[in-house]
């Protein structure tokens, strides 16, 4: 029940956080210039000035929001981040890129 709590609240923070980045973040994943990871964050694939800085940015962001829910939830922000990484790989569109199970780049 705890761990149901904890994902609703999860996906509810990564959308009240997404939307500074949203057009940028989905711009460079449609480009194959970032993918998501196993571990909750965004990875450079076509590294770019513009494309680091989006993925320090937008990690920071996140790392912020897991820790945040980690503390109110009081579960590890490595357990927040695998969650979280679960529901923004479901939620890709077609064509992003995102890190499968053994550790490849795959194409939505």
């Amino acid at each position: 029940m705890r761990l149901r709590y904890l994902t609703v609240m999860l996906g509810l923070g990564m959308l009240l956080s997404a939307p500074a980045f949203a057009l940028d973040l989905h711009e460079a994943r449609a480009a194959g210039l970032v993918g998501e990871t196993l571990g909750g964050y965004v990875a450079v694939l076509k590294a770019t000035p513009e494309t680091e800085a989006l993925a320090a940015e937008v990690n920071a962001k996140r790392r912020n929001e897991y820790a945040r829910i980690s503390a109110e939830n009081s579960q590890p922000v490595a357990l927040v981040a695998k969650l979280a990484a679960q529901q923004i790989i479901e939620g890709l569109e077609s064509g992003e890129f995102y890190q499968g199970s053994d550790g490849t780049w795959k194409r939505r």
